[in-house]
C-alpha cells in the first residue's frame, strides 16, 4: 500500500487553518502563484494593487 505523503502547498493551508488564518491580503507575483494554485474555497483571497496598500488592509483586519 502506497503511503499518501502531504506536500508542503497542502500543509501550509492546514497550518493557516489551524490558526484561524482564512484571509488572505496580497498582490501576487510570479512567486505567489504556486500559493494561489489551486486556492482554497473556504479561503478569501483580498487583492490590493499595491505591497503598501495590502498591509494597511491586512493590519486593519486584524
Amino acid at each position: 500500500m502506497k503511503a499518501c505523503m502531504k506536500t508542503v502547498h497542502s500543509a501550509s493551508y492546514e497550518i493557516l487553518r489551524r490558526h484561524g488564518l482564512t484571509t488572505v491580503f496580497g498582490n501576487p507575483g510570479s512567486n505567489e502563484l504556486p500559493f494561489l494554485k489551486d486556492f482554497p474555497e473556504d479561503f478569501r483571497y483580498i487583492l490590493g494593487l499595491h505591497e503598501g496598500a495590502v498591509v494597511g488592509m491586512a493590519d486593519g483586519f486584524a
